[in-house]
C-alpha cells in the first residue's frame, strides 16, 4: 500500500495527469484525511479547471467539511461542463435542499434520476423533498422505493419512521424506526421518534424507556425533554413531567430551537405546567 501511494505521489508530480491526481486524492480519502484530499483536489483543478469529475469531487470535500458556499461553487462548475454528473446535482441539490428550496432541488433530482433512476439516495432525497413540501403521500412512495433498493439503510427508514409518524401511521413509524434503531442504535433522535411512535400505541412504559435511552445517548437534546414532558403530562404524571420540561428549557437556551410547531407546544404546555418559558 505504501509502495503504491509513492509510486501515485511520484507520477502526480511527473505527470500530473488527471488520472494521477484522481488516484492520490483518493487515496487521501481512504485515509480518512480530508485535509491531504482537498490540497490534491485543489490542485487538480487549478491545473484542470474543466474537469467535471475533479470539480465534483472537490464540491463534495468541501461540503463535507461544513464549507457550504465553497461546495456549490465548483458542484455548480462541475455541472457546467457535465450537466448530468450525478455527484455534483446529488451534492448542489442537498444544499438548496438544506435550504428549503425544494422545487428547484426537484428540478435538480429529475436530471439524475434520468441517468440513474436506480439510486436509493436520490430517491431518499427527493421523498425528503415532498416532506418538506408536505406532500406525505408522494414523500413516502418515494421513501418506499429508496428502501426496497437499499433495504439496510438506516437513514431511509428514519425518514420513513418520520413520514409515518406524521401521518399518524403509528403502527407503521414503530416498524420502521424499529429497523432504523437495529441498524444505528446510537443515534439519539431514533429512540425520541421511537417514544412518540410508542406513546401513541399506548405503550408508556416502553416509550419511557426509549426517551430515556435517547436521553442516555444524547443528554442535550431539548426535543427529547420536550416530547417526554408531554407525554409524562398526558399520562398524569405531572411532576415529572415539570422536570423535564425544565431540562428542556435549559437545554433549549444552548441550542435555540426557533420552530413554530415547537413554540406553539411551549406556549400551551408553559402555562399548564406553571413554569415560566
Amino acid at each position: 500500500k505504501q509502495w503504491y501511494q509513492r509510486r501515485v505521489a511520484i507520477t502526480a508530480g511527473i505527470q500530473k495527469t488527471e488520472h494521477s491526481y484522481s488516484q492520490l486524492g483518493k487515496l487521501h480519502i481512504l485515509k480518512g484525511d480530508t485535509d491531504g484530499a482537498l490540497s490534491i483536489y485543489k490542485k487538480a483543478v487549478e491545473n484542470f479547471p474543466e474537469n467535471s469529475q475533479l470539480l465534483s469531487v472537490l464540491g463534495l470535500l468541501y461540503l463535507q467539511i461544513g464549507d457550504t458556499q465553497k461546495a456549490f461553487e465548483h458542484l455548480g462548475n462541475a455541472m457546467t461542463y457535465d450537466p448530468q454528473n450525478v455527484k455534483a446535482i446529488m451534492g448542489a441539490g442537498s444544499i438548496i435542499q438544506d435550504h428549503g428550496d425544494f422545487d428547484v432541488a426537484l428540478t435538480k433530482y429529475r436530471v439524475a434520476a434520468s441517468v440513474t433512476p436506480e439510486s436509493h439516495a436520490l430517491w431518499n432525497n427527493i421523498g425528503m423533498c415532498f416532506f418538506g413540501k408536505k406532500k406525505y403521500v408522494a414523500a413516502i412512495s418515494c421513501l418506499k422505493r429508496a428502501h426496497y433498493l437499499a433495504p439496510f439503510e438506516w437513514r431511509t427508514c428514519y425518514n420513513l419512521g418520520l413520514a409515518h409518524l406524521t401521518m399518524h401511521q403509528y403502527a407503521s413509524a414503530f416498524h420502521f424506526v424499529s429497523a432504523a434503531i437495529n441498524l444505528k442504535p446510537k443515534f439519539a433522535p431514533l429512540f425520541m421518534l421511537l417514544g412518540v411512535a410508542l406513546t401513541h400505541l399506548d405503550d408508556t412504559a416502553n416509550a419511557k424507556q426509549a426517551y430515556e435511552q435517547a436521553i442516555t445517548i444524547e443528554s442535550d437534546n431539548p426535543m427529547t425533554y420536550l416530547n417526554y414532558a408531554i407525554m409524562l403530562y398526558n399520562s398524569g404524571e405531572k411532576s415529572q413531567a415539570a422536570a423535564q420540561y425544565s431540562k428542556f428549557e435549559l437545554n433549549n437556551s444552548k441550542r435555540d430551537v426557533n420552530d413554530p410547531e415547537v413554540n406553539a407546544l411551549v406556549a400551551k404546555l408553559a402555562p399548564i405546567l406553571h413554569i415560566g418559558s
